[in-house]
């Protein structure tokens, strides 16, 4: 289920004025000390400044063009765009119909990106070695009707995730010893 606020990307020129600091922006947006708010830009810009794990790079995009021009400079200009359409089947029970490998299922070079909580909409966008991509058809248990298409990533090095990542915690395990795919 999508629990993201609404937001949208502010223009290119505007995100590149406020600086991308936990206080500059709480303090833009009128967030006093203690506020969930506050803390929640903090824990962003925390994650956007860690160094990125051994084979990542990374990019905290502030905008849409910041999003393109990072997957262009990670993949080059003959990109296609995957996503999920929407949260629809994320309430009920669902059957995946069809999946189909991008790149026959082999390893393939991609960027993903994931929403990160902030006022405006931020994407944190890595790419990363050794990943598998797949579509996947999702379909109403009872009619068999497509209710959504999803992209699945699945990480298949997890050696230098840390031990209390949320995966391992969801799924069991440790790092390096099974693949991670959301």
């Amino acid at each position: 289920t999508d629990k993201m606020p609404p937001r949208a990307f502010l223009p290119r020129d505007i995100a590149a004025k406020i600086p991308f600091e936990a206080g500059a922006v709480s303090a833009l947006f009128g967030a006093p000390p203690g506020n969930a708010m506050r803390q929640v830009v903090a824990s962003t810009v925390e994650e956007c400044a860690r160094p990125p794990s051994r084979g990542e790079t990374k990019r905290c995009a502030t905008s849409a063009e910041d999003m393109l021009d990072f997957a262009v400079e990670m993949l080059g200009d003959n990109v296609a765009v995957r996503s999920t359409e929407s949260a629809a089947g994320s309430s009920w029970d669902i059957r995946i119909g069809r999946v189909a490998g991008v790149a026959g299922g082999h390893t393939t070079r991609s960027v993903s990106c994931h929403q990160s909580m902030f006022p405006y909409l931020v994407y944190y966008c890595h790419s990363v070695p050794s990943m598998r991509v797949y579509e996947a058809e999702i379909l109403a248990t009872d009619s068999g009707w497509r209710i959504n298409h999803g992209v699945v990533i699945c990480h298949l090095d997890t050696s230098d995730w840390s031990p209390g990542h949320g995966a391992f915690a969801a799924l069991g395990g440790k790092p390096g010893e099974m693949e991670v795919c959301h």
